[in-house]
């Protein structure tokens, strides 16, 4: 008999990675109301929050590359806002700090798979149609960060 249970669906494995940014989300978030550490941040909601089924590995590096990049991710996104960083929704702002972080330091992650990501997490925690804005702002980072990626994508090699 296999390792799964009957009628359960297998999961997606893409799933404990989703799952690790809506944390780092909700931990981020606090942190902009508190601006705590990182490690106690990291520490609260580990403490707090069940990690069945989360990459808490991908989690904790999201929270600390965000927290220590915040001002390089915030002038990073700047050139792409109609107002300042400070001017954006806190939800929002989270967000597209996450997904800047992901676009600049996670080169791995493709870039379509980080903005998918991004509009996803603003659909489900941001305003109606701020995932426009966060889809439209990312997008345009990605083609200053991403440059050999989108070519070759254009190209059809990618």
């Amino acid at each position: 008999m296999s390792g799964r249970s009957r009628g359960r669906k297998p999961e997606h494995p893409f799933e404990p990675r989703r799952r690790a940014r809506r944390r780092a989300l909700q931990a981020l978030y606090q942190w902009q109301l508190n601006d705590d550490s990182a490690a106690s941040i990291i520490g609260q909601f580990v403490e707090e929050q069940s990690f069945d089924g989360v990459d808490q590995a991908y989690f904790e590096t999201l929270v600390r590359e965000v927290v220590h990049h915040r001002d390089a991710l915030d002038e990073a996104v700047a050139p792409f806002l109609q107002r300042s960083v400070a001017g954006i929704d806190q939800m929002e702002r989270v967000i597209l700090r996450i997904g800047a972080c992901e676009l600049i330091h996670h080169p791995e992650i493709p870039h379509r798979v980080v903005i998918d990501e991004a509009v996803e997490l603003t659909h489900r925690f941001g305003a109606e149609q701020a995932h426009t804005f966060v889809n439209s702002v990312l997008d345009r980072l990605a083609e200053q960060v991403r440059v050999l990626e989108r070519q070759l994508e254009q190209r059809g090699d990618g």
